[in-house]
């Protein structure tokens, strides 16, 4: 049913709308944000190509609260694409608003020295 879920509808419609103007390149990738209640995960894509890159879970980081986690997230993906020398990338917040969890994901990542 249509409307039943506000919530999501509007995360759908900010989503669209950040996507239709972030484009990760291989030069320059995406850096997608993913958040459940549980979890948070975070992927590095080129969409030129339409292949992920490198990928991060906080399932993998075994202790702290889920803010702590969400920064580990972040600095770990920056620590991977360094590896592969990927220095910059286009940060997409998946329609979440740009507060807690995908806050310290991009202050993590930023932290870890990737600049967007």
């Amino acid at each position: 049913m249509k409307g039943t879920n506000i919530k999501k509808e509007k995360r759908e419609r900010r989503k669209k709308r950040i996507r239709s103007r972030v484009f990760g390149t291989a030069t320059k990738p995406r850096l997608s944000v993913f958040k459940s209640n549980r979890y948070i995960s975070v992927q590095v894509i080129d969409d030129a190509n339409s292949k992920t890159l490198l990928a991060s879970h906080s399932k993998d980081i075994k202790s702290g609260t889920l803010l702590e986690k969400s920064k580990a997230v972040g600095v770990d993906i920056a620590k991977k694409a360094l590896a592969k020398k990927i220095s910059e990338v286009v940060f997409d917040r998946g329609g979440f608003k740009y507060v807690g969890c995908v806050k310290e994901v991009a202050d993590g990542a930023r932290s870890g020295g990737l600049t967007f």
